[in-house]
């Protein structure tokens, strides 16, 4: 009997060691298909968009352009299904939870790129903010000169920019078709910024950036042969296309432009709306919830702005702004000061950073001037993510254009947000995760992104700085202008508002110098929902920061929260808040 026993008893156990030994297998043999498929995808990424891999420092396609054609669009949509039907096929069963998280933020970029082809917003491709006509000229700035084939490479990606211009206009003869375009007043800023570039000495264009400084392991006959090769690209490729386009822009696409500036008033306009909002937020927000929250908000900042005008001596907040509008002090006296100011707000910063974080980028960050073919229509600031390989520092793009018009008030304020703890802290953290897939490490979620930058404005205060009420004050400011945008973003492309309703909002919720205001009006018309993703964002950080001090207590660190937060690199906001909630709960434990 006892033999019979220990017979079943090992078959059993054979059985079941077997079972175990099969599963086990499977789930390598899964876990190795989701890995290699994540692999293919972002190499086919890389290949179809050869600028994007420069940047990031592959240079395997650096003598090539995207392809922008019909035939292109339609190959890429055909593989983006493909790779979608093929991620869903993978089973995460028995996955961890990293494994779990790319697949499903896979499949969401990949069901959001197909949205985006057939949304057809892609008709729209340039506007006064954004475009070949701009990202062209500042794309040499982005790059690694350091062989001679990386000159040669670039001669052979400028020969190609007619193509590439053709291709653009015609994507925009497309959306004149459909009804898909931006409004008119603002396209004739585009064409008047392809006609600077085009009237430009070949010598002292953004594109000649790279001459001014070989490397000296390049010998003289490559430089002079280097120096003839592409300047003699820039005079017939590069000038002449940006002439072509000018001359479409100004007299066939912008007379053909909107004349409403909402959103509203395109094909279709409410739910595209309400699909931008979607994006930027990653909520479910309608477009009212948005303006109440903004409204909420704006009033909230007010009282707290009151409370320093007080202290400064100052009843009320229109005198108090006209006080500062008035003081020369506040002003910015040269381009070079305004430079030196962000350095050394971003200098103390950096000193504070181990009282914020347990983990702290390693990349390299420089503060530098904006270039002044853009800084008319840009912001008073933006950040350039640094080269994956490290060979690119990050970069804080300092806007300077018309220095005395600009106040010194929100700089510091600006400084930590586009640089430490901001948009460099978390890229920079981001892309030195290890074990996530690429693809992860260059996610961009406009909430969590911006939101992160936003939220990163008041960790100046809590680390003691904003000494001066006066920049106190500019916290505020900025930090009212991502409120104000909730309010007229919504306000533009849901409620019928015009442009003039916009500007009168900002002046009397604001003392937003005059230049920015102008320019930020322009931006949230010709990029709907995009300002939404800052204080939506910054506010889920807020909430859930909250909620783990309360349900922590005396075991809750700011250190460990803000290393929770920027852990898996960026995510939509109802991901980020199932990773908190999951480490609540595991700290708890």
């Amino acid at each position: 009997m006892k033999t019979l026993v220990s017979a079943a008893l090992l078959i059993l156990f054979t059985v079941t060691a077997s079972a175990a030994e099969l599963s086990a297998s499977d789930l390598d043999k899964r876990r190795k298909a989701l890995n290699d498929l994540l692999t293919e995808q972002w190499e086919y990424v890389l290949r179809t968009n050869p600028e994007f891999a420069s940047m990031l420092g592959d240079k395997r396609y650096n003598d090539q352009l995207s392809d922008n054609s019909d035939a292109a669009r339609l190959a890429d949509v055909a593989a983006t299904k493909k790779f979608l039907t093929r991620f869903q096929a993978i089973d995460a069963t028995g996955f961890s939870e990293q494994e779990k998280l790319s697949r499903e933020l896979m499949i969401r970029d990949l069901k959001e790129s197909l949205d985006d082809y057939t949304s057809r917003e892609w008709e729209m491709p340039v506007n006064q903010m954004g475009g070949i006509h701009l990202f062209a000229a500042q794309f040499p700035s982005y790059l690694q000169f350091v062989t001679v084939k990386d000159y040669d490479d670039y001669i052979a990606r400028m020969k190609q920019f007619p193509r590439a211009m053709t291709q653009t206009i015609a994507v925009m003869r497309k959306g004149m078709s459909d009804k898909l375009m931006p409004p008119k007043f603002l396209l004739g800023k585009v064409a008047t910024q392809a006609q600077e570039m085009a009237d430009q000495e070949a010598e002292k264009s953004p594109f000649a950036l790279p001459l001014t400084k070989f490397p000296d392991s390049i010998s003289e006959a490559d430089r002079a042969r280097i120096r003839t090769d592409y300047l003699a690209a820039v005079k017939t490729s590069i000038l002449p296309a940006y002439a072509k386009f000018a001359k479409f822009v100004r007299e066939e696409y912008a007379p053909a432009g909107r004349t409403e500036v909402g959103m509203w008033s395109l094909p279709n306009g409410v739910k595209r709306y309400q699909r931008r909002i979607r994006r930027s937020t990653t909520t479910n927000m309608t477009a009212d919830e948005i303006h109440q929250l903004g409204l909420r908000e704006v009033t909230r900042i007010e009282g707290e702005m009151l409370q320093i005008a007080k202290k400064l001596g100052f009843n009320d907040l229109p005198s108090f702004n006209k006080a500062v509008d008035q003081n020369p002090d506040l002003r910015a006296k040269s381009r070079e000061q305004i430079v030196d100011t962000y350095r050394k707000f971003t200098n103390q910063m950096y000193a504070k950073l181990p009282e914020l974080f347990g983990r702290l980028p390693k990349a390299k960050l420089e503060v530098v001037a904006m270039e002044t073919f853009r800084e008319a229509s840009a912001a008073a600031a933006d950040y350039n993510d640094g080269a994956l390989d490290g060979s690119r520092p990050g970069r804080v793009n300092v806007n300077t254009g018309d220095p005395q018009s600009r106040k010194t008030i929100t700089m510091e304020s600006t400084a930590y947000h586009e640089g430490v703890p901001g948009h460099h802290m978390q890229v920079s953290i981001t892309q030195e995760l290890t074990g996530v897939p690429e693809f992860r490490r260059q996610s961009n979620y406009t909430a969590y992104v911006e939101g992160w930058a936003l939220y990163s404005e008041r960790l100046g205060k809590e680390v003691g700085f904003y000494q001066d009420p006066y920049s106190d004050f500019g916290r505020l400011t900025d930090e009212m202008l991502r409120a104000i945008r909730l309010v007229v973003d919504s306000g533009l492309h849901a409620k019928h508002w015009t442009r003039e309703q916009v500007v009168q909002f900002f002046h009397d919720h604001s003392a937003i110098d005059e230049v920015d205001v102008q320019s930020e009006t322009d931006r949230y018309i010709v990029w709907p929902g995009q300002a939404l993703g800052y204080k939506v964002g910054q506010l889920k950080i807020l909430e859930l920061r909250e909620r783990a001090r309360a349900a922590l207590g005396d075991r809750f660190d700011v250190r460990e929260f803000h290393d929770e937060v920027l852990g898996a690199g960026a995510l939509p906001m109802d991901v980020l808040e199932e990773r908190i909630d999951g480490w609540i709960a595991m700290k708890k434990r």
